[in-house]
C-alpha cells in the first residue's frame, strides 16, 4: 500500500514552481510524502474548494499554499479545511511580493493562515515538518538532527572566520 501524502503543496500558477519547489525539496529531505497541485482561488474556485474540503479525509495533515499578487489562495484553502495552512507570498513584478504578503497576513478572525516571508518556501516546508513532528516522534527527531546540523555548520564558519582573521586575511 502506498504511503499517504501528508502535505498538500498548492500554487496559484505553474510559474510559482521554482519557489514552491523549495518546500518540496525540504519535505523530500525529511522523507515526508506530499502532493503538488496548481489551483487558483480565482480561476478554479470550485476545484479549490473541493480539494481543500476533502483533504483531511484523504490523510493530508497540513497545506503549503503559494501565490502572488492578489494572493487569496491560502485564505480560500483555510476557509474550507480544518487543517493548518502555511502561506508563501510569491514575489510579484509590480510590488515585489508586498501585495502577496499583505493579502496573506491580513486574514479575518476565524480563518487563520500562518505566513512565511516572501519566496520563503523552504521555511514553509520546515514549518510543515515541525507541525507534523509535534505528533510524530520520528519526524521530531529528524528536525532535532537538522537543527544540530545547522548549528555545526555555523560553528564551523565561525571557527574558519577566526582562523582567517588571525592570519590577517
Amino acid at each position: 500500500m502506498a504511503e499517504k501524502n501528508l502535505v498538500g503543496i498548492i500554487m496559484g500558477s505553474d510559474s510559482d514552481l521554482p519557489v514552491m519547489k523549495e518546500a518540496a525539496d525540504i519535505l523530500d529531505e525529511f522523507g515526508i510524502s506530499y502532493e503538488i497541485r496548481v489551483l487558483s482561488a480565482h480561476r478554479t474556485p470550485r476545484q479549490t474548494e473541493e480539494y481543500a474540503s476533502g483533504a483531511h479525509q484523504k490523510g493530508l495533515k497540513v497545506f503549503i499554499a503559494g501565490a502572488g499578487g492578489a494572493a487569496h489562495l491560502a485564505g480560500v484553502i483555510a476557509a474550507f479545511t480544518p487543517l493548518p495552512v502555511i502561506a508563501v507570498p510569491i514575489k510579484s513584478k509590480s510590488l515585489d511580493g508586498l501585495d502577496s504578503l499583505l493579502s496573506m497576513v491580513q486574514m479575518p478572525p476565524g480563518v487563520p493562515v500562518g505566513t512565511v516571508g516572501i519566496n520563503q518556501a523552504k521555511n514553509a516546508g520546515l514549518l510543515a515538518v515541525q507541525i507534523l513532528g509535534s505528533a510524530d516522534p520520528a519526524i521530531r527527531e529528524k528536525m532535532l538532527n537538522y537543527k544540530k546540523k545547522m548549528e555545526a555548520e555555523v560553528l564551523k564558519k565561525d571557527e574558519n572566520l577566526k582562523v582567517r582573521l588571525k592570519a590577517g586575511n
